[in-house]
C-alpha cells in the first residue's frame, strides 16, 4: 500500500487562516511550525521510498570521501531509498556491470577512518564523449537510478552537470535504438545531481573547506614539525613544496600554522625584487637568534610574468646569496594519504546527509547543486555558479589580474593572506614612543593553540607600535606582578607548541582586585587580551563588576575562547577543541581496530568537557560511535536498555564491535563504571565490555592546523579591535573604558567572527553547568544516531536552502 505523502511546508502555510499577530518563528506561526516539524520528521523517513541513489567518487582522491560515501548510503537507506555504489568513478558508470552494485548498511562499516576512497576513483576519457555518457545513462535507467551524488573536484562536477543537461536527449536516443522501453524512459524522465567537493587543494569557489583539505594540512604540518627539529639542530633553511597547482590555500595556511618566513602562492606573486626581500627577511630572522628558516612553496607558484618559481630556484638563490645550508622537501602524494582528520570525517558525514536530502527533494526544475559548509552551516549552491567563479579565478591569474583572483577566492582566503603579510612581511617599528601598553594572559585549563594566539597577539601588537606585556599564571600572576615585556623573538616558535607557555590557572580576579588594580597602574596596562576558557569569560564578567569600585579596571579587554570543552558563550568554536577532538578520534580508531580483531566487544570511552557534550558528540560522529551520552541530552535507564539491545542486535550482523562515548559529567548517577557494569552484565555471552578514561591526554599534544590557524587569526583580530578601542577610550591623557562594548568575547558565530559584550552574554549562559544555553552542535545528534542505525526522526525543518554564490560571498565567514 502506498503511503500518502505529507503536505509540503508551502501547502501548510497556504492552508492556514490568517491570525491576528500570532507568535512567530522566522515569520511562521509557532503552531504551524510544530505541525510542519511533525510532518517533516515523518517525511524524512519516507522521502526515498521508490527512489534510487547512486554515489561515486571521481578525480583525485581526498581523505574524508569515505565518510561522505558512508553517510550517503546510510541516510539514503534510512529514507527508504535504494543506494548503489559506482566503483571506479565515471569509468564504472560507463562500463556498468559489477561496477554498479547495491550498497547495504554493513558494506560501509569501518570506512570512516580510511583515507582515499574505498569505492575507487579514476580519470575517465569515455565519459567526456557523448557515446560514453549514453552508455552511462543506459546503465542508470536499467537500474531505476535517477539520483546521482558525485564526490569530486570541479572537473568531475562539471561533467555531472553536462550529463544532466543532456539527459532528455540521451533517453530519447536510447529509446529510439530500442535499448530502453518507453515506460523506462518515463520513469527516469529527469536526473537529479548533487555534488560534494572532494579536493585537498580547497580550490572550489563557494565552499569554505572542501573534503580532504584539513587532512592534507595535518600531513603537511606533521612533516613541517618533524623538519623543524632537524633544521634547528643544524641551522638549516628548508624549502617545502606543497600541492596546489592553481590554488595556494594549502601553502598559505601551512605558512600561518608553522610561522614560515615566506610563502609563494599562485594567486599573489611576489614583487619584482622578491629575491632581495626574501634574503633580507631570512638574514633578519637569523640575526634575531632563530636557528632555522622555513619557506613554503605551492607547486603552482609563479612570478608576476607568469614564470614558475620552483623550490630548486629558491634553494639555489639562498645558497648563492646567503650561503645557508638549504634543503628541499617535495611533499607530493603523502599529502593525499593517511587517515582523515576529525574535521573531514564530520564534514563528509554532514555533507553526505545534506546531499541525500537535496537529491530526494529535487524536482525537474531544481538546478544541480553543490552541498557546502559556510562557517558551521550547511548550504546549497548552484553547481555551475561555483564552477564559473572557480574558472574565473584561473582566467584572472592567466591574464595577470592577481588582485581580482585573490578577491574571487573569497574573504576567508583574503583574511589568511592579510594576516600572513602582517606577520611575515611587516617590520615592527624600532621606536615605541607614544605607544600603548597591552598585556596578554592565559586563564583556565591549558588548551592546544593558546601559544599560537599569544604569539599572534604579541607580534601584531608590536607591528602596531604597542608595548606588549605577557602575564604568567593568569589572574593570579596579574595580582602578584608576574609580568614581563615581550619582544618579537620572545614568542618565536610558539605556533606549534601545545599547552600554555605562559602558564595558566583557574583563579578568578575578584578576590585580588586591589593587587590587580595596583599592577595595572604600576605596569601602565591599557588593554588586556585574555585567552582561555569559561574562567576567562567569568573573569571578564568580574572585571566589569569591579569597574564600579576600581577605576584602574576601566580598560578595554577581549576574551579569546580557548578550551578543549568548547563551552564559552558567544562562540561556536574554541581554540583547542579541534586538537582534543582529533586525539579522541585517533584513540577510538585504535580501540575499534582492536575490537575488530577480537570480535563481539563493546568499548565505553569517557571524554572530557565538564557538562558540555561537544567532544563526546563530535567524536562520536567522527569515530562512528553507537551512542554518546551527554548532559544536554538527558537519558534514563530505559535509554541505556535500548542501547544495550541495539548492540545485541548489532552483534548478529557482520559488524561485531561497539563504541560508546560518555561525557564526564553527563549524569552523576550513571557513571562510567555504572555504564560499564551494566553493559558487562547485559552483554554476558553476547559481547565483552571494556572501558577507557582518556583524561588529560585530551589537553595535550601539538595543536592541529585548524587550531593554529584559528588562534593566529583570532589573535590578530583581537589586537586590531584593541587598538581601536584604546584610541576610542583615550580621554584627558588616560584610558577610561566603562561602556559594555569595552569588554568583549571574540567568537565565531555561524559565518563570521564577532565581538560581543560579556555582559550581554550573561543571559545566554547556564552558570551552574558552565555552558551556553543554546549550542549549535546539538542539532547534529540525530545524524549520529541515524548513522548508528537507530530508528529515530530526522528533523528536516532546518535543511539548507539554495543560495547564490554572489550573495553567499558577501556574507562569507570572516575567518
Amino acid at each position: 500500500m502506498l503511503m500518502q505523502k505529507p503536505p509540503s511546508r508551502t501547502d501548510v502555510l497556504k492552508s492556514l487562516d490568517t491570525v491576528d499577530d500570532p507568535d512567530t518563528v522566522e515569520g511562521i506561526p509557532i503552531f504551524a511550525n510544530e505541525w510542519i516539524m511533525t510532518h517533516e520528521h515523518h517525511a524524512a523517513k519516507t522521502l526515498g521510498i521508490g527512489k534510487a541513489i547512486a554515489v561515486l567518487t571521481s578525480g583525485g582522491d581526498a581523505q574524508g570521501m569515505n565518510a561522505a560515501v558512508r553517510a550517503v548510503v546510510r541516510v539514503g537507506i534510512y529514507t527508504g531509498a535504494r543506494v548503489f555504489f559506482v566503483h571506479e568513478g565515471y569509468q564504472g558508470l560507463v562500463d556498468g556491470g559489477d561496477n554498479i552494485r547495491e550498497a547495504t548498511w554493513e558494506s560501509v562499516s569501518m570506512m570512516l577512518q580510511l583515507g582515499g576512497t574505498v569505492i575507487g576513483s579514476a580519470r575517465c576519457k569515455d565519459f567526456r564523449e557523448r557515446e560514453g555518457r549514453l552508455r552511462a545513462a543506459h546503465n542508470l535507467v536499467k537500474r531505476g537510478i535517477t539520483n546521482l551524488c558525485v564526490i569530486g573536484g570541479d572537473g568531475s562536477l562539471t561533467g555531472a552537470d553536462t550529463f544532466r543537461s543532456e539527459w532528455s536527449d540521451l533517453l530519447s536516443d536510447l529509446q529510439k535504438s530500442g535499448k530502453i522501453t518507453a515506460e523506462e524512459a518515463t520513469k527516469s524522465s529527469y536526473l537529479n545531481i548533487v555534488g560534494l567537493v572532494g579536493s585537498i587543494d580547497n580550490d572550489f569557489c563557494g565552499t569554505d573547506m572542501t573534503i580532504g583539505t584539513d587532512s592534507a594540512l595535518h600531513r603537511i604540518i606533521e612533516i613541517v614539525d618533524a623538519i623543524t627539529t632537524t633544521a634547528q639542530s643544524h641551522q638549516r633553511t628548508f624549502v617545502l613544496e606543497v600541492m596546489g597547482r592553481h590554488c595556494g590555500y594549502l601553502a598559505l595556511v601551512t605558512s600561518l600554522s608553522c610561522g614560515a618566513d615566506w610563502v609563494f602562492i599562485p594567486e599573489c606573486p611576489p614583487d619584482d625584487d622578491w629575491e632581495e626581500h626574501l634574503c633580507r627577511r631570512l638574514s633578519e630572522t637569523r640575526n634575531r637568534g632563530s636557528r632555522l628558516n622555513i619557506i613554503i612553496v605551492a607547486e603552482g607558484a609563479i612570478d608576476k610574468n607568469g614564470k614558475p618559481i620552483t623550490s630548486e630556484d629558491i634553494k639555489n638563490l639562498v645558497v648563492k646569496r646567503l650561503g645557508y645550508d638549504t634543503r628541499v622537501t617535495v611533499l607530493g602524494h603523502v599529502q593525499r594519504g593517511g587517515t582523515p582528520s576529525a574535521f573531514d570525517r564530520i564534514l563528509g558525514s554532514r555533507m553526505g546527509v545534506e546531499a541525500v536530502m537535496a537529491l530526494l527533494e529535487g524536482t525537474p526544475d531544481t538546478p544541480a547543486c553543490v552541498v557546502s559548509l559556510s562557517g558551521n552551516q550547511a548550504v546549497r549552491l548552484p553547481l555551475m555558479e561555483c564552477v564559473q567563479v572557480t574558472k574565473d579565478v584561473t582566467r584572472a591569474m592567466d591574464e595577470r589580474r592577481f588582485d581580482e583572483a585573490l578577491k574571487l577566492r573569497g574573504r576567508s582566503f583574503m583574511n589568511n593572506w592579510e594576516v600572513y603579510k602582517l606577520l611575515a612581511h611587516v617590520r615592527p617599528p624600532k621606536s615605541k614612543s607614544g605607544s600603548h601598553t597591552v598585556a596578554v594572559m592565559n586563564v583556565g585549563a591549558p588548551a592546544a593553540g593558546m601559544n599560537a594566539a599569544v604569539r599572534s597577539t604579541v607580534r601584531i601588537g608590536l607591528i602596531q607600535g604597542n608595548r606588549m606585556l605577557v602575564v604568567h599564571d593568569g589572574f593570579e600572576g596579574l595580582a602578584k606582578g608576574q609580568i614581563e615585556e615581550a619582544g618579537w623573538s620572545y614568542v618565536g616558535g610558539w605556533t606549534g607548541q601545545g599547552g600554555s607557555k605562559l602558564g595558566t590557572k583557574r583563579t578568578l580576579p575578584k578576590k585580588s582586585f586591589e593587587q590587580i588594580s595596583a599592577n595595572i597602574t604600576k605596569f601602565n596596562i591599557q588593554g588586556l587580551v585574555i585567552i582561555g576558557g569559561f574562567e576567562a569569560y567569568t573573569g571578564g564578567l568580574e572585571l566589569m563588576e569591579g569597574r564600579k569600585q576600581y577605576d584602574e579596571l576601566c580598560i578595554p579587554f577581549v576574551v579569546i575562547p580557548a578550551t578543549v570543552s568548547n563551552n564559552v558563550p558567544g562562540s561556536d568554536f574554541s581554540v583547542g577543541a579541534d586538537t582534543a577532538l582529533n586525539t579522541i578520534c585517533m584513540t577510538c580508531d585504535r580501540i575499534k581496530q582492536s575490537a575488530a580483531g577480537t570480535k563481539r566487544r563493546v568499548f565505553i570511552i569517557e571524554t572530557m568537557g565538564g557538562y558540555c557534550g561537544y567532544l563526546a558528540t563530535m567524536a562520536g560522529l567522527a569515530a562512528g560511535a553507537d551512542a554518546a551520552y551527554i548532559f544536554e541530552d538527558p537519558f534514563t535507564i530505559r535509554d541505556l536498555q535500548v542501547n544495550v539491545e541495539h548492540l545485541v542486535q548489532k552483534m548478529k550482523t557482520t559488524v561485531k564491535r561497539g563504541l560508546v562515548l560518555r561525557n564526564e559529567k553527563c549524569n552523576e548517577n550513571y557513571t562510567t563504571d555504572f555504564i560499564f557494569n551494566l553493559y558487562s552484565e547485559e552483554g554476558k555471552g553476547i559481547f565483552d565490555s571494556r572501558k577507557n578514561v582518556l583524561g588529560h591526554m585530551q589537553q595535550g599534544g601539538s595543536p592541529t592546523p585548524f587550531d593554529r590557524n584559528f588562534a593566529t587569526k583570532m589573535g590578530a583580530k583581537a589586537m586590531n579591535w584593541m587598538s581601536g578601542k584604546i584610541k576610542e577610550s583615550y580621554r584627558n591623557g588616560r584610558i577610561f573604558a566603562n561602556s559594555p562594548d569595552s569588554g568583549c568575547v571574540l567568537g565565531m558565530r555561524k559565518r563570521a567572527l564577532v565581538f560581543q559584550p560579556v555582559t550581554e552574554l550573561k543571559e545566554q549562559t547556564d552558570f551552574e553547568h558552565r555552558i551556553p544555553k543554546e549550542q549549535w552542535w546539538l542539532k547534529l545528534r540525530p545524524i549520529l544516531k541515524i548513522l548508528a542505525k537507530y530508528e529515530i526522526d530526522l528533523d528536516t525543518s532546518e535543511h539548507a536552502h539554495l543560495e547564490h554564490i554572489s550573495r553567499k560571498r558577501s556574507g562569507e565567514a570572516n575567518v
